[in-house]
């Protein structure tokens, strides 16, 4: 279940769980275009629009005690769109860098960015590198953004990364484990994933967090991106909250053990 305090600083209701919920939350944010088609924009129009709904989602994570969330921005498959939304793309993604990066460290909040940087530019390479030096200590909500991000490309890294140890003779074939490729992947030291959601209607994961979704909940609404609050993702964490989840367990042997 789900309460609410009052927030002196918001001068809102903060919702607060009184209960065990996810402790890693993984988004796809889709829905941008679409939104902005609803209303006779063109498509970057919504991108900037889903902005706010970034900012909603970090407060309701602070406020609901999730240690990680996991926000899907941009894919590696995503070059292949137009180039001009592209280039706003990854503009937006330099103008959010520079105003809410300090917002998110005086929240407490860990900024990490997951994926293959190295096809961004220096410039924004070097922000990026700034804002998770700066966040690096913060112990809050660690906020993870998947950008140029796909699963198979972290799973292959993982690999790869693995591979060398073992070419150096730092590992054994055998030392690779369930275990020892979690450790290599980008999620490595947060919790496993538990929930994951997708906005806009689409029923599918789309390569992004191929290996953390092995026993994650899945949580799919026809909410647009930008649509999104924190009473949509209140919905979702109860959803989630109301589920048994067995990792291959019996339902009866799950109530039995309490978990």
């Amino acid at each position: 279940m789900l309460g609410k305090q009052s927030n002196a600083e918001t001068g809102t209701d903060a919702v607060q769980a009184v209960q065990p919920g996810p402790k890693h939350v993984a988004i796809i944010m889709d829905g941008n275009g679409r939104w902005a088609k609803q209303k006779g924009k063109i498509r970057t129009f919504g991108h900037k629009a889903g902005v706010e709904s970034v900012r909603a989602v970090v407060r309701f994570a602070r406020r609901t005690g999730i240690q990680s969330l996991t926000l899907f921005a941009f894919s590696s498959e995503n070059w292949k769109r137009p180039e001009e939304e592209v280039s706003v793309l990854m503009e937006l993604f330099n103008l959010v860098l520079n105003s809410e990066v300090k917002r998110l460290h005086k929240n407490g909040v860990r900024l990490k960015v997951i994926g293959d940087i190295s096809a961004f530019d220096d410039k924004l390479t070097a922000k990026i590198e700034k804002a998770e030096t700066l966040t690096a200590q913060n112990t809050e909500l660690v906020l993870n953004i998947a950008a140029n991000y796909g699963g198979r490309w972290d799973i292959v890294n993982a690999a790869q990364i693995l591979a060398e140890e073992v070419s150096l003779g730092r590992l054994t074939v055998s030392d690779i484990t369930e275990t020892t490729f979690s450790e290599k992947i980008s999620t490595a030291g947060l919790p496993e994933l538990d929930l994951l959601i997708r906005t806009g209607g689409e029923h599918r994961i789309s390569n992004f967090l191929l290996w953390q979704c092995a026993y994650a909940e899945l949580y799919f609404t026809d909410v647009l991106w930008p649509d999104f609050n924190e009473d949509v993702f209140e919905q979702a964490v109860k959803n989630f909250n109301m589920r048994q989840r067995r990792f291959g367990l019996t339902g009866d042997q799950v109530s039995a053990t309490g978990c």
